[in-house]
């Protein structure tokens, strides 16, 4: 299979933040998949090469969910959130992403 090439500074800047939820931890309990917030403008490749380059793993697959921003009132005024999105990496069997020892 024909692997693309990333550049390391982009694959930096692809993760933003592990995403911890009741519901995250139930999907990494059950699916051995771990979830987490990237850029919107990143893609399922490069959020794969960014996994594997940060943390030493090797992925199977990823799923990518487009998270719509809640709206928000301020006094009169109708505000919204920021859209974003969330990525769902599934980790080859035998792979682990310990978040709370790194």
């Amino acid at each position: 299979m024909n692997v693309p090439k990333f550049r390391d500074e982009r694959l930096m800047q692809v993760i933003l933040a592990p995403q911890i939820s009741e519901k995250s931890t139930y999907v990494a309990d059950k699916y051995e998949q771990v979830v987490f917030k990237v850029t919107s403008d990143a893609t399922k490749p490069e959020i794969k090469a960014a996994v594997e380059l940060l943390f030493k793993v090797q992925v199977d697959g990823v799923q990518v969910v487009n998270v719509k921003g809640k709206g928000k009132r301020f006094g009169k005024m109708m505000g919204r959130r920021k859209d974003w999105k969330k990525a769902y990496v599934a980790l080859k069997p035998g792979q682990e992403i310990n978040f709370a020892a790194e």
